[in-house]
C-alpha cells in the first residue's frame, strides 16, 4: 500500500527523495570520523637496537626470541620482521580489523617482557620499545640548511631538541623517524697496539667508561641524627656524568703497583662527532634531515597531516638565519 501511494504521486515522491539528500548533505561534514568503520588492520611495531651487530646476528638473537613470544597473541593476523646492518630491528605485527589497539598493544608489550631476559645484554641496556603506529608515513619533512651553513650533526640535534617533541604532541602522531640522523655522541678510537702493550681489551675499557660515566647521589655532611651537633647541613655535589672530550679523556682505566695511572687520553682518540655515521640525506644537493612522521592506527590521515603542518608554521618563525623547511613527500595528496 506504502508503494502503491508513492507511484500514484510521482512529485511528491520526488520531493521528498531531494529533501532526504540534502538533510544528508548537510549532515556529512558533522559526523565524526570515528564513526566511520576502520578497513586498515590495525599495526603494533616492536623496535630495538643492538649497536654494532650484522643484520644475521640480530635476527638470531634478538628478532627471533621476541617473534617466538609473539608469536599467537590474541586478535593477531600475522608479523613481519626486519633487521639491518645499523643494529636497528623492527617488528610489525597486524591485528584483526576492530580489534582494541589499546588491549592489543599491552598483550604484546607482555609478550615482550617474557622474552627480554633472552635478549643481549647491550639490547637490554637500550630498551625494546613497544607502539601501536600505522606503517605509512604521513608527511616527510626535510629540514634544509641553506648554502651549507649548518652541519648534518647541527640540523638532527635541532630536530631533536626544538621540532619532535613538539611535532610527537599532534593529535595523531605516533612516532617520528628521523632519516639521516647525526645525534651528538661521544667517539672513542681506541689504539689496538696500546691496548696490548698495557695488556687491556676493548671490554675492559668499556667497563671503566661506565662505571665512571654515572651520576651518583653523594649524600649529605651534618644532617641528623649526629653524635654532636652541627650547626650547618651540606649536600655533597660531584661530577656526574661526563659531557666534554677532556673529561672522557681523563677516565682512570687502570692503576699500578708503582702508583702509576693510565687514562683514556693515554690510549685512545677522544672527540665529539655524530651516534651513526651510516646514513645521509640531501635535498637539492644541500645538507639536509628528513622526518618521517607516521599517524596512530584510528587517526585521519587529513586531519593529522593539516595539524603537522599548521605545527611546522609556528615553528619555522623561530628558525635561525640559513634554516628552512619543506615537505616532499605528502600522502594526503593524491598524485
Amino acid at each position: 500500500m506504502l508503494g502503491k501511494f508513492f507511484i500514484e504521486r510521482p512529485i511528491f515522491a520526488t520531493v521528498i527523495s531531494i529533501v532526504i539528500v540534502l538533510a544528508g548533505l548537510l549532515t556529512l561534514p558533522l559526523l565524526p570520523i570515528e564513526k566511520t568503520p576502520d578497513i586498515t588492520p590495525p599495526t603494533v611495531v616492536v623496535t630495538a637496537q643492538y649497536p654494532g651487530a650484522s643484520a644475521e646476528v640480530i635476527a638470531q638473537t634478538v628478532a627471533r626470541p621476541i617473534e617466538e613470544e609473539i608469536n599467537g597473541v590474541d586478535g593477531m593476523l600475522y608479523m613481519s620482521s626486519k633487521s639491518s646492518n645499523n643494529g636497528l630491528m623492527e617488528l610489525t605485527i597486524t591485528f584483526e580489523v576492530g580489534i582494541d589497539i589499546d588491549m592489543a598493544t599491552i598483550l604484546v608489550q607482555n609478550r615482550v617482557a617474557i622474552a627480554e631476559p633472552l635478549l643481549p645484554e647491550e639490547v637490554k641496556r637500550y630498551g625494546v620499545t613497544t607502539k601501536k603506529q600505522s606503517t605509512s608515513i604521513v608527511l616527510a619533512i626535510n629540514l634544509i640548511s641553506k648554502n651549507d651553513k649548518y652541519d648534518m650533526a647541527y640540523l638532527s640535534n635541532y630536530v631533536n631538541l626544538y621540532l619532535k617533541d613538539t611535532l610527537m604532541r599532534v593529535p595523531g602522531v605516533s612516532n617520528i623517524n628521523v632519516f639521516g640522523a647525526k645525534d651528538f655522541s661521544m667517539r672513542i678510537w681506541l689504539d689496538a697496539d696500546l691496548l696490548k702493550a698495557r695488556g687491556l681489551t676493548a671490554e675492559a675499557v668499556v667497563g671503566a667508561i661506565r662505571e665512571q660515566n654515572i651520576q651518583v647521589a653523594a649524600g649529605q655532611i651534618g644532617k641528623p641524627p649526629m653524635p654532636e651537633r652541627e650547626e650547618f647541613e651540606y649536600t655533597i655535589r660531584t661530577l656526574g656524568r661526563l659531557s666534554t672530550p677532556e673529561e672522557f679523556g681523563n677516565i682512570v682505566i687502570k692503576t699500578t703497583e708503582d702508583n702509576r695511572i693510565l687514562r683514556l687520553k693515554d690510549i685512545a682518540r677522544i672527540e665529539l662527532g655524530a651516534e651513526d655515521y651510516s646514513s645521509e640525506a640531501q635535498c637539492n644537493n644541500q645538507s639536509s634531515v628528513v622526518m618521517g612522521i607516521y599517524q596512530l592506527p584510528s587517526a585521519n590521515a587529513l586531519e593529522v597531516a593539516a595539524n603537522i603542518k599548521k605545527a611546522m608554521t609556528k615553528l619555522s618563525e623561530n628558525f635561525p638565519e640559513g634554516l628552512a623547511y619543506g615537505v616532499p613527500f605528502r600522502s594526503d595528496i593524491v598524485y
